[in-house]
């Protein structure tokens, strides 16, 4: 696909705004899909052909240049399927352990991380912006009001990211160059812009990232512990997780990481060229820092169906638990809960810099699927269309 003319610089300020700026990083309720459930009826019985005949043409389609698919059956087993390529360069199709980048997903162990933490009474729902962060921080009176509760399921009035100009300056480059447009974002300017912050009037859930950068931040002042301590010993050691962290460079196989390429996004980049990096401020990570792989991904999923009663399995039910309802992406903590048909599939979408990322669980079958890409897409069909596919199964039989 030919690059567009380039426009001049006004011209270039208008496509931000236009884009909105809004529509990237770390993406959540953005992300579309298009599920029919009679195509979803004529899909193979078998896991393994319902996954070729729906993933293995966005490689060959030219959507991605690879992408991994793993499935949680309502058995307990786990089965992973890869197609095209890392980017690495001569190298296989992305397996179980290839290393991604997962954005949004990052929430996912955050909100969890927070809900132990409630539950076991460090935290409260009802803790307040005004009380978990450091004394003498200038917040607005909206911005004091805020609760964990309110940041953990977007319903803080907080925007997907401050439209300031410094942000929309840096929108614009990373239309051309795909380079973090976050990268400036630290503490200081978020507090900043929480010193004079107004929340809209109506309290619906509304997608922010600085709002999920904000609750990492007041559970790390809280606790007087790191993130990435925190998620090592109540998450992803628990859970076995050893190609999961905020710091992908110590991470084994990251010399073999999916790398990722542009798609729908950045705008004036070719579709299929590789992208930067993305690296968080220290603020943010919570909000979209983690790397990952489907197995590591999937063993998670697996203890949020799990259903143990277990301090870990009730934080995921929890979390799991719709607290804004409505018709479409009801909001729980991190997850979005959609009526698919017949189905309540609680879902995640992450995307950051050249990857996308795709988790969805079904309690009632103890299903769960996974999806990475390593290039920009924003439609998610192929995950849900999965995941229906999975609810006709039958479920495990009791004690399984």
């Amino acid at each position: 696909m030919p690059r567009p003319h380039r426009r001049s610089p006004s011209a270039l300020v208008t496509v931000a705004v236009q884009v909105g700026c809004q529509q990237l990083s770390a993406c959540g309720t953005l992300s579309t899909w298009r599920v029919d459930p009679a195509d979803v009826s004529r899909l193979p019985t078998d896991p393994a052909q319902a996954v070729e005949a729906v993933a293995a043409p966005l490689v060959k389609d030219g959507r991605t240049p690879g992408l991994v698919v793993g499935l949680l059956l309502p058995d307990g087993t786990t089965r992973f399927f890869g197609y095209g390529t890392t980017g690495q360069g001569g190298d296989p199709p992305p397996g179980p352990d290839t290393l991604f980048a997962i954005g949004s997903l990052s929430k996912g162990m955050l909100g969890v991380l927070t809900t132990l933490l409630v539950q076991e009474g460090r935290l409260s729902w009802d803790d307040r912006l005004a009380g978990a962060l450091p004394p003498g921080t200038p917040l607005s009176p909206d911005a004091a009001r805020i609760t964990l509760e309110q940041l953990a399921t977007h319903t803080s009035g907080l925007p997907r990211q401050p439209m300031t100009v410094a942000m929309l300056t840096a929108f614009t480059g990373y239309l051309f160059t795909g380079e973090n447009f976050y990268r400036d974002l630290d503490r200081a300017a978020l507090v900043d812009y929480l010193a004079d912050f107004e929340a809209p009037a109506e309290n619906a859930p509304r997608y922010s990232n600085i709002g999920y950068g904000l609750l990492g931040h007041a559970v790390e002042q809280r606790t007087g512990r790191r993130l990435d301590d925190l998620l090592a010993e109540r998450i992803t050691g628990p859970l076995g997780l050893t190609r999961t962290g905020y710091d992908p460079g110590s991470l084994p196989g990251y010399d073999q990481r999916a790398i990722g390429h542009a798609g729908d996004q950045p705008k004036f980049i070719r579709r299929g060229a590789p992208v930067p990096d993305w690296r968080f401020t220290e603020i943010l990570r919570g909000s979209a820092a983690l790397y990952s792989t489907a197995r590591d991904l999937l063993a998670f999923a697996a203890a949020a169906v799990k259903g143990d009663g277990s301090p870990l399995s009730r934080a995921f039910a929890d979390s799991l638990r719709v607290r804004y309802p409505r018709p479409r992406e009801a909001a729980a903590v991190a997850w979005i809960v959609d009526e698919i048909g017949d189905e309540r599939i609680s879902y995640q979408v992450g995307i950051v810099a050249g990857y996308t990322s795709y988790l969805a669980v079904n309690p009632r079958n103890r299903t769960a699927v996974v999806v990475l890409q390593n290039a920009f897409n924003w439609d998610q069909s192929v995950g849900h269309t999965l995941m229906l596919r999975l609810a006709t199964l039958p479920p495990a039989r009791s004690g399984d």
